[in-house]
């Protein structure tokens, strides 16, 4: 068969059910194969391939599956680029395949030619530009590997258009063929040991987790072990779906703009175990002071993440769903309630909190959806204040129900990422709040949910500014407001009513509930735009590079 249907058989051997793609000269033959042999295989055609890369993302970050992109070459493969390094630090798995021009044409500035593989180098796991056809094959298994184990991540597939015409004897790969690459399946037995050493030691240990638990599926025995140690656990960012028997040792999500109670268990713990963590600055502060009474122990997938910011006094590297068994299968003798009593009265003289009075408050919103909606439901965020308000006031109790683009921090995230949340878990309700600024940098993808038919509960909080930068412009440069003025927006109900969207205003605080009910119970998608008070800060606050105890709580 031709290459192209190659593709196309390859993408089933490795149970692909979805694509989200793009069509394009470079890719025609693929598409062609697709029209007629395509059976089993649904294509989820975005209105930007950022838009499409950033659905694919949210595909796999809800499902646990690999997310597939198939664009054409040069500016079809480079639209990717912004949802290929938005997987990449955040370690989700994706398969980017992209047309390329003839190889006879390679480096002649060829219509439409980019430098994919040059391109993509330091944002992927790995990246491929496939010239012979009989390699093609062995390459699509070697990514869908590659992609999916170890510490997952995004790799590109680069295919020239001869490649695609020639015809070649069709035979998938039981081996990817890597001898060279074998991620860890196990920690190393004598440091769990002495991990369970420490631990009986210990006064005031903790555990930080982090997205690994969720992408490794680790929650089910993290929260096994929280409840048979009865040890406190705070959580980063991505790291939300921790839901422990008992309610006291969730610390809820630490670092910038964490609780002030999962910062002062950071900062008074004498052991921390740090599961799927990679240290960022974001959680870390000041790290030469940072958790500065307490031993670390980092259990991370990749060796290279492992002592790269942080001091560590216990590695081990391996998948967290292992390391946790064999601590659950463990005799931990410890009495860790005192310790848990301190951090619970702190969290008492020190709540989170915000001024209700006045105009719309945003963190309102968010405290609504989380008692309103469903215990299941798929919350995506855009990036900004929307997201820190998330992460602060939204309980999340099951795994893979948030998110959020943590690493890049990029905006325009949350609508396509909801979009392949709702187009992977058809059964479930997907929720996404955003600014108004993060909305419009993908709102053409409203189109996307209008042709497939999906549902998707959108909240845009306007507040008329880019309001996270303009927090910092607040507190850091006199109010100099430079560049974050979003007064200009368009009404986002007729921008709803174009694609046939149910939408509503609300600006009254009592009105919303009524109509975030409104929202949870529609059964199609629909939008509300919330006109938020635009003074409102996310808080606390760490400013970057001080310690963790070193908290702003008002301006």
């Amino acid at each position: 068969m031709n290459g192209a249907r190659i593709v196309i058989e390859s993408l089933k051997k490795e149970g692909v059910d979805t694509l989200f793609c793009y069509t394009g000269g470079a890719v025609i033959s693929i598409f062609d194969e697709l029209h007629k042999h395509g059976e089993g295989l649904r294509l989820i055609q975005p209105r930007h391939e950022q838009g499409g890369t950033h659905a694919a993302d949210g595909y796999a970050r809800s499902t646990g599956k690999t997310g597939v992109v198939l664009v054409t070459s040069g500016p079809g493969a480079t639209n990717t680029i912004t949802g290929i390094a938005t997987a990449y630090m955040d370690s989700i798995p994706l398969v980017v395949i992209t047309g390329q021009v003839s190889t006879d044409k390679i480096g002649t500035d060829a219509f439409q030619e980019a430098d994919v593989t040059g391109i993509t180098l330091p944002i992927t796991k790995a990246n491929f530009l496939v010239k012979d056809i009989k390699d093609l094959a062995l390459t699509i298994k070697r990514a869908f590997y590659l992609a999916g184990t170890g510490r997952p991540g995004p790799v590109v597939v680069d295919i020239p258009g001869n490649v695609q015409r020639q015809d070649y004897p069709f035979r998938y790969p039981d081996d990817p063929q890597l001898p060279n690459y074998r991620p860890k399946t196990t920690g190393h037995p004598k440091q769990i040991r002495t991990t369970v050493k420490m631990l009986e030691k210990a006064k005031k240990p903790l555990i930080l987790a982090g997205g690994g638990i969720n992408l490794s599926e680790a929650n089910d025995e993290l929260n096994k072990f929280l409840n048979k140690s009865g040890i406190p656990v705070a959580t980063t960012l991505m790291g939300h779906g921790i839901n422990p028997e008992d309610e006291r040792l969730y610390c809820g999500f630490m670092g910038m703009h964490g609780t002030l109670y999962a910062n002062y268990a950071i900062q008074n713990a004498d052991l921390i175990i740090a599961i799927g963590v990679r240290f960022s600055d974001r959680i870390t502060g000041d790290t030469s002071v940072f958790a500065k009474n307490a031993k670390l122990i980092h259990v991370d997938i990749d060796p290279a993440e492992i002592g790269k910011n942080i001091p560590v006094d216990l590695p081990i590297v391996g998948p967290a769903t292992s390391v946790l068994k064999e601590l659950n299968a463990s005799d931990i003798h410890g009495n860790y309630s005192h310790w848990v009593d301190e951090i619970d009265e702190y969290r008492r003289k020190n709540p989170l909190t915000y001024d209700k009075e006045g105009l719309l408050k945003p963190q309102y919103l968010v405290e609504l959806a989380s008692r309103i909606f469903p215990d299941n439901t798929i919350v995506a965020t855009d990036v900004g204040q929307n997201q820190m308000w998330v992460g602060q006031y939204y309980r999340f109790r099951y795994p893979r129900t948030f998110l959020t683009s943590g690493g890049l921090g990029t905006m325009g995230f949350g609508l396509p990422a909801a979009i392949g949340a709702a187009v992977g878990n058809p059964d479930r309700e997907v929720l996404m709040f955003s600014g108004d600024g993060g909305f419009q940098m993908n709102m053409q993808e409203l189109n996307t949910i209008r042709k497939y038919k999906l549902k998707v509960k959108m909240i845009i909080m306007d507040n008329s500014y880019l309001g996270m930068v303009r927090q910092w412009q607040e507190l850091l440069f006199d109010k100099r407001y430079s560049g974050t003025d979003m007064n200009d927006n368009p009404d986002f109900l007729k921008l709803a009513e174009v694609f046939g969207i149910k939408a509503v205003r609300l600006e009254d605080a009592a009105h919303a509930e009524e109509i975030i009910r409104e929202l949870a119970e529609c059964q199609t998608s629909m939008l509300v735009h919330a006109v938020v008070d635009p003074k409102q800060n996310v808080l606390p606050m760490v400013p970057a590079g001080k310690p963790l105890d070193k908290v702003i709580t008002k301006f």
